[in-house]
């Protein structure tokens, strides 16, 4: 009777196929769910890894293009003082005003410029009630900018020549 039941006592047959239960096989799930989060953990850090590499690239790139935008302000800063120091030389230059004076001049346009030259050169006028002693020549031109420079002719007769005898000129210095 090979088609009987067996009997709660009786071994069971080599043949014999286990009778199917409902209860799952725990020890099978758990290797599944094992293998599959070792799975998840090595494709976490791969992604981990991918995410730190495309920031480095990204801040390498982001920190050069900083430069790049930092070097430029620098430079449009140069430019515009290169074009300002130009233009304050210009106008210097057509109001004949002295070069030492055009880096004095105050203004963004050239129309403010001219205005302020014009107003410096009318400062530098001397005033009618100047007197005769002051710096001024008294013509009513401005005064010099350059010494005049005092030569004489090696062979002028009226004027004596100068003691060149080191004693002597030693001697004339007053002694405490």
């Amino acid at each position: 009777m090979a088609d009987d039941p067996p009997k709660p006592g009786d071994p069971p047959k080599p043949d014999d196929k286990p009778a199917p239960t409902n209860e799952p096989d725990h020890k099978a799930e758990a290797e599944k769910w094992k293998a599959l989060s070792r799975q998840n953990e090595a494709a976490a850090k791969r992604a981990a890894e991918e995410l730190k590499a495309l920031k480095e690239a990204g801040d390498a790139s982001k920190s050069e293009t900083e430069k790049l935008a930092a070097r430029q302000a620098t430079l449009e800063a140069k430019l515009a003082e290169a074009d300002a120091r130009a233009l304050r030389a210009e106008v210097a230059s057509d109001k004949q005003l002295p070069a030492k004076l055009a880096k004095r001049l105050q203004g963004s346009t050239r129309e403010q410029l001219e205005a302020d030259a014009d107003e410096l050169l009318e400062s530098m006028k001397p005033t009618k009630g100047d007197d005769e002693g002051s710096k001024g020549s008294g013509n009513g031109r401005a005064p010099r900018t350059t010494p005049r420079e005092r030569l004489s002719g090696g062979g002028d007769p009226s004027k004596q020549a100068e003691e060149l005898d080191p004693r002597k000129l030693a001697a004339k210095i007053p002694r405490r």
